[in-house]
């Protein structure tokens, strides 16, 4: 069976193909600026303008025509409501004039399942942090349960807020981390954790303050706020990992690409006899395979959608029933 799967829940319109089990392609066009942050008006007219050539080139490297396609999948939730509503009707519109089934898919629970199609990892948890999400999940119950997560922002959108307030474009990310390669000059800084769940408003608030103070390199705020953060999620992490009796932690989400979070992850997890899986860095960041690949399963186990299915910016991940 052939899946094409939509992905555009924040700055990523995104469009795959899946046979069964193999990823054929796996396109992708992001929303960037020079300075300031993500502008969900602006991000969805990227995607109005980019949608189209995305797919055909999806189609194209799978070496396939959208008249081969047996599913369309597509992000349904969490994200942006503008740019969820772009891909809602890319492919609504598809299955409506190719006559094929349509499936709607929990973008946060992508991430765990193109995860452990592509590495070896059986019960995984799952560390989840990208821009506007950071969640500690594991399988438990029938449900994909949240055992740990922020309590004010998300891991990415914390750094590249940090990133625009030094003068950093979006994403900032990937900048930062470069920068914090350049020292080993340790800040104290705030260390966050609140039972399970982690905070991130008081160190960014001081970090803008010490950077306004000019008394530190830009390097060392940027080292200090990796070792800081990176250390609280682990700790909650390895916690979850303790209380569910699991042995394997996935890292997904965008901040998954950071190396100094993978170095940090495996060795947490060689200290306590447990595997870490890390994915390519496509399918960390938002990408439609993973949206392709869920879409399919969830098909496959009886799931049904009706083809005005709607969006749900706020959907949860332990909303979701499992039944595949």
């Amino acid at each position: 069976m052939i899946c094409l799967g939509i992905e555009s829940t924040a700055h990523t319109f995104g469009a795959a193909v899946i046979r069964n089990k193999e990823v054929l392609s796996n396109i992708k066009k992001s929303y960037t600026t020079e300075s300031g942050g993500i502008v969900p008006q602006k991000a969805a007219e990227h995607h109005v303008a980019e949608f189209d050539t995305i797919v055909k080139d999806a189609l194209e490297k799978a070496s396939l025509s959208i008249k081969d396609i047996d599913l369309i999948t597509f992000s349904n939730a969490p994200g942006l409501g503008h740019t969820l509503r772009i891909g809602a009707h890319v492919a609504r519109s598809i299955a409506v004039l190719h006559d094929v089934p349509i499936i709607g898919v929990n973008h946060c629970i992508a991430h765990l399942e193109i995860g452990k199609l592509l590495t070896k990892a059986k019960d995984p948890v799952l560390l989840y942090v990208s821009g506007a999400n950071t969640q500690v999940i594991a399988f438990e119950g029938g449900k994909y349960r949240v055992f740990g997560e922020t309590l004010d922002t998300g891991i990415g959108n914390f750094i590249d807020t940090f990133a625009r307030y030094i003068g950093l474009g979006f994403p900032g990310g990937p900048k930062l981390e470069k920068m914090a390669y350049l020292s080993e000059n340790y800040i104290r800084l705030p260390y966050n954790v609140k039972g399970m769940d982690v905070s991130f408003s008081g160190i960014l608030t001081k970090l803008k303050r010490l950077f306004d103070e000019s008394k530190h390199k830009t390097e060392d705020l940027a080292y200090s706020m990796q070792e800081t953060v990176f250390a609280m999620l682990l700790e909650v992490s390895e916690r979850a990992m303790a209380h569910c009796g699991k042995k394997e932690l996935l890292l997904g989400g965008g901040v998954a690409c950071n190396t100094r979070l993978q170095d940090m992850a495996k060795k947490m997890c060689e200290e306590r006899g447990a595997e870490c899986f890390v994915l390519e860095n496509q399918y960390n960041v938002d990408n439609a395979a993973m949206i392709a690949h869920l879409g399919l399963k969830m098909f496959k186990a009886g799931v049904r959608h009706d083809i005005d299915m709607p969006i749900d910016p706020y959907e949860r991940t332990d909303d979701i029933e499992v039944s595949w």
